[in-house]
Order: structure tokens, then sequence, then C-alpha cells
């Protein structure tokens, strides 16, 4: 995140602490951030969970639809993240469309999420080649007060919601199968990017 570059001050002074066993908000370096979960945070969502990681929070919700599958992938449901980086969390966000930084962090939970075959996208198909389920996974970032290496948290909140949204077994998700419901750009993720 290029506005985010560290001072050469900045780095000299960290690179003195961490030669000392110090960080600049005082724990020792082996010693972690406080960290809390709070799952089905969000009660119009289909899933979701509160992650707390230090002073930055961040907010996962899932909402799911019907839709077509991709011509190339018939028999997978569909998978659509998005990551938000509230500018009152940081005087760097910035309204509106998304920033590549947000992109990328949306690319990593993605390919978390697939790569580690945390959702069997295999489950979501409901008739191959005409209907299956779309996940949309919205995550929001907020932090309290700037804080290095923020990035780590999305893919721990993506797990935690993972977690909660699939059990493993062939019934699909563990929370039901919702009413189907469109989109207004008629209930399809407006692109495909598996990063």
């Amino acid at each position: 995140m290029s506005e985010e570059i560290v001072s050469e001050l900045m780095r000299a002074h960290v690179y003195r602490l961490a030669s000392t066993g110090q960080r600049l908000d005082g724990r020792a370096l082996d010693e972690p951030r406080k960290v809390s979960l709070e799952r089905a945070f969000v009660k119009t969502a289909e899933g979701s969970a509160r992650v707390k990681l230090g002073n930055t929070d961040v907010l996962v919700g899932i909402k799911m639809s019907v839709g077509e599958p991709y011509p190339d992938t018939p028999n997978t449901g569909v998978l659509s993240t998005s990551v938000e980086l509230i500018p009152m969390a940081s005087p760097t966000f910035e309204a509106g469309p998304p920033r590549p930084e947000a992109i990328e962090l949306a690319r990593v939970v993605d390919r978390g999420i697939r790569e580690s075959k945390m959702v069997s996208m295999e489950k979501l198909c409901i008739t191959p080649k005409e209907k299956v389920w779309i996940l949309f996974i919205d995550i929001h970032v907020g932090c309290t007060r700037k804080e290095p290496g923020a990035r780590g948290r999305l893919p721990a909140s993506g797990r935690a919601l993972a977690g909660e949204r699939h059990d493993g077994e062939d019934q699909g998700p563990t929370l039901g199968r919702p009413k189907p419901r469109r989109r207004a750009d008629g209930g399809r993720p407006a692109h495909r990017d598996h990063g």
C-alpha cells in the first residue's frame, strides 16, 4: 500500500526496538495481539463473523442467491469475494470504486477459500449446467488505528466465516438453503476473478 510506506525514520526506530526485543505497542516479540471471534454477528446475513486482532476489526458477511453456473464450470457454485476498506478506519482509505489494495485482498481471501477446499464448490451445484448457489462474501475492514500487518487478518476472517458456513457433509451449507433472490445486476457477480 504505497500511501502507507514506512518512513526511513520509523523504519530505523522499529529496527532499534526489535533489536532490543520490543515492539511499538509494547508487546514482546513473541507476544501475539489479542484476538476475538464472534460468529453470527450480522443477523440478516446467511453467515457472518467479526474478527478483532489487536486494533483491527474485520466484519465478514455471506449472502447467497441462486444463479447460473459459468460455462467452464457447469457443476460448481460461484464465489464472489469483495473487500471494502472503510474510509473511517484510516486516512489512507477513500470512498469510491475498489482500490487496488482492496482487489488484491479480495483475491487473497478468494484464493485461500478455493485452494483450501473449505467450501466444496461442487456441493453448491443445484442442477448441473442450470442452477447453482452463488456465495457473495463481503469483507469490511475497519482499523481503530493504523496497524502494520492488517492484511493478514483477512484470511483469518474468511476462514472463520467458512468454518461457520460449511460442515463438510453432503447437505451443503450448514445454515440451510435461503430463499432464491436476485441481485440488481440479474443475480450474477459483476466479474469472475480467481486471482
